[in-house]
Order: C-alpha cells, then sequence, then structure tokens
C-alpha cells in the first residue's frame, strides 16, 4: 500500500488536493505533484469526490493556465458574431424605414441568435481543454477543435435538446406571471439531469442520446445539487455586469450617444457577459463530470500493484 492511498487504493482528499501524488484515472500510473515544478505552476485538479465551495472555485483554476488561448479564441467568434448582430440590425432597421421598433427586435432577436451560437462554441472549446487538464495531459485550440469537429453533431443535437426544453418550460410558465418561479425552478432541475452531458460526449464518446442517458445516471441524486451549483454560478458572475456597463456609458460619452455605436456596445457587452458566463460554467460541467465519476463510480480509485499481479 502506497503512501497517502487506504488499502482500496482511494486517494487521501488532502494528497489529491495537491500535497502529494494522485492517480490518472485512465491508466492509474501515479502522476508528479505540479506543486513540485514550482510556485508557478497551475494547480492540481483533484480526482476525488469534490465539496460544494470547490465545484464553485475550480472553474476558474481549470481555465486559468489555458486563459490566453480561450480569450483569444472567444474573442475572435464575438468579433464575428457582432458583426452579425450589426449587419442584420442594418438590414431590419432599412426594412422597417429606420423606425426605432424594428431596429430594437432586430438587434434583440439577432444578438439572442448570436449568443447562442457564441456559447455553443464556448462550451465546445473548454470542455475538452479542461478535461485534458484534469488528465494532466494539456491541450491546445487546434487538438480541441478537432475534437469538436468529430463530434460537431452530436453536440449540435445536445444544443437543440437544451434550447427546445427551455423554451418549452418558459413557454408553460410565462402567460402567468405567478407561474414563472416555479417554472424556472423546474428547467434548473431538468438542465441538471444534463449537466454533465457534453463532458461525457468528450470523454465517453456515442451519440448525443447516449451522452444524455449517461448523464442522467451521474447526475442521479445529486440535481438539486448540481442545479444550485449553476445558479450561484450565473449569480456570481452577474457581478461582471457592474463594470462592462459602466465601461459601455464610459466609451459612449467619448463616442457621444449616437444610435449605432450605442447598439453596438450594448451588443458587445451582452456578447462579452455571456461568453464569461459560459465559460466558467463549462468547466464547472467538467469538475461535476469528475465529481459525479468519483462519487458514483470510485474513479478515484485504483487497484494497487499488488493486487494487479494477483488479479492476473
Amino acid at each position: 500500500m502506497s503512501a497517502g492511498t487506504d488499502r482500496l487504493g482511494r486517494v487521501f482528499p488532502g494528497e489529491a488536493a495537491g500535497a502529494g501524488p494522485s492517480p490518472d484515472p485512465a491508466s492509474g500510473a501515479v502522476r508528479p505533484d505540479p506543486a513540485d515544478a514550482g510556485l508557478d505552476a497551475p494547480e492540481s485538479i483533484p480526482v476525488r469526490p469534490l465539496g460544494f465551495r470547490e465545484l464553485l472555485d475550480l472553474p476558474f483554476a481549470l481555465i486559468q493556465p489555458q486563459i490566453a488561448a480561450l480569450a483569444a479564441t472567444t474573442g475572435l467568434v464575438l468579433a464575428v458574431a457582432e458583426g452579425i448582430v450589426l449587419a442584420v440590425t442594418a438590414a431590419g432597421s432599412a426594412a422597417t424605414g429606420g423606425s426605432d421598433a424594428g431596429t430594437a427586435w432586430s438587434a434583440i432577436l439577432a444578438t439572442v441568435v448570436c449568443g447562442g451560437a457564441l456559447r455553443f462554441v464556448v462550451r465546445a472549446v473548454t470542455v475538452p481543454i479542461g478535461l485534458a487538464r484534469v488528465r494532466q495531459r494539456p491541450i491546445g485550440i487546434r487538438p480541441a477543435l478537432a475534437l469538436i469537429s468529430g463530434r460537431f453533431g452530436a453536440l449540435l443535437n445536445l444544443q437543440v435538446r437544451y434550447t427546445v426544453v427551455g423554451l418549452g418550460v418558459l413557454a408553460l410558465g410565462t402567460p402567468l406571471l405567478i407561474t414563472l418561479p416555479p417554472a424556472l425552478v423546474w428547467l434548473g432541475w431538468l438542465r441538471a439531469r444534463q449537466f454533465t452531458a457534453v463532458p461525457v460526449l468528450f470523454e465517453e464518446g456515442g451519440p448525443a442520446a447516449v451522452a444524455v442517458r449517461r448523464a442522467k445516471t451521474l447526475s442521479a441524486g445529486a440535481q438539486w445539487r448540481l442545479a444550485r451549483l449553476s445558479w450561484t454560478l450565473r449569480l456570481v458572475s452577474l457581478l461582471l455586469m457592474p463594470p462592462l456597463i459602466g465601461l459601455m456609458y464610459f466609451v459612449s460619452s467619448i463616442s457621444g450617444t449616437h444610435r449605432w455605436p450605442i447598439i453596438a456596445l450594448a451588443v458587445a457587452t451582452v456578447l462579452i457577459l455571456l461568453a464569461l458566463v459560459e465559460m466558467v460554467e463549462s468547466a464547472a460541467r467538467v469538475l461535476a463530470y469528475v465529481d459525479r465519476r468519483c462519487r458514483r463510480e470510485a474513479w478515484d480509485v485504483r487497484l494497487p500493484g499488488a493486487a494487479l499481479e494477483g488479479v492476473r
């Protein structure tokens, strides 16, 4: 029995958090502690059951080493989305004779569609990069894009399911104001059942329907915990709104309160907020996947070498 493990080979929480070696969930080989590389080494992502506070804190540690690549990719997609929104808004304004209502609705609908596409791309890039970090085999944007290309259809299927469920629940709860809060709570529970579907898709493969069933199995008994995690992360992300709105007003005070600069700044603010929220939540999906597999399947347990030899 090696130091830091019990008779079953389970890694002690303190050791998995960075105080010593922890096993690779795929091969069972002991991985070196990243802390040995010095104070500048990225924070280790423990492979063990995670507490709620860890699920809130570790998403930022998960994406921090790759933040430059993620920011560059997100910024490029965001710029394209901004251009599309402005083009659609200009077309809608021209089609309605420049009316305020036509311009506003064109901007809102285009922002909703392009915002959904932006979130799709951010989620698809962040999840494989996060899973690679958990395995301590970091990958860049190009390998992540290669993984996405092989799963694009399934990812799109998951996105359609996600959107249809959301629209259906909101359609049921919106007609009466009193039914909207229960509908939002129900929607949170439904989405919590599929919270780990994208990590399952990248880690275990298979079609979207299989990934959804697998995610529901992993989330069994923890739906409210995962829903609370998603709600909390989104509330924390709302703290980014005041500085973004303040920046928008600052820039508008320089450029002047003209119609199109204000529209462009407002759209950019919304898209930036959506991208940041999705990046953090996607990292949390990876950590929730690790947590649920450890709790349900003992993913953090490896057979000692002697026991393996006995099996052979």
